[in-house]
């Protein structure tokens, strides 16, 4: 399965919208795209992954990844939408108490 990664700007934040399966394969499209906005001193940036179905732990690493270096910057990484195998991979190795986890992307402007 493809992982397609779009990123948008929502006034005061940055969306990372993905969809499909985020594994060892298609991870470095979402580290490529964090990448980019954490090279751009993102202060805050909002993972969509209601559309990610299944998730390993390459994906959980790309996302924690992100997450150390924009809180080394000063911004944030929140996590949006996650359907229940994913949420099921965070709770399992602790992670939904390290992630802002949100059940939806804000909206505009909050």
């Amino acid at each position: 399965m493809e992982l397609n990664v779009t990123t948008s700007s929502q006034g005061d934040y940055a969306v990372v919208t993905a969809t499909g399966e985020l594994d060892l394969y298609t991870a470095p499209r979402l580290q490529t795209a964090l990448a980019s906005l954490i090279r751009d001193r993102a202060d805050r940036v909002v993972v969509d992954l209601s559309g990610v179905e299944f998730c390993d732990s390459t994906g959980v690493n790309v996302l924690l990844a992100a997450m150390k270096r924009l809180q080394e910057q000063g911004g944030t990484l929140e996590l949006a939408g996650l359907r229940p195998p994913v949420r099921r991979i965070l709770q399992v190795t602790g992670l939904d108490s390290v992630f802002t986890i949100a059940e939806a992307v804000p909206t505009r402007g909050v």
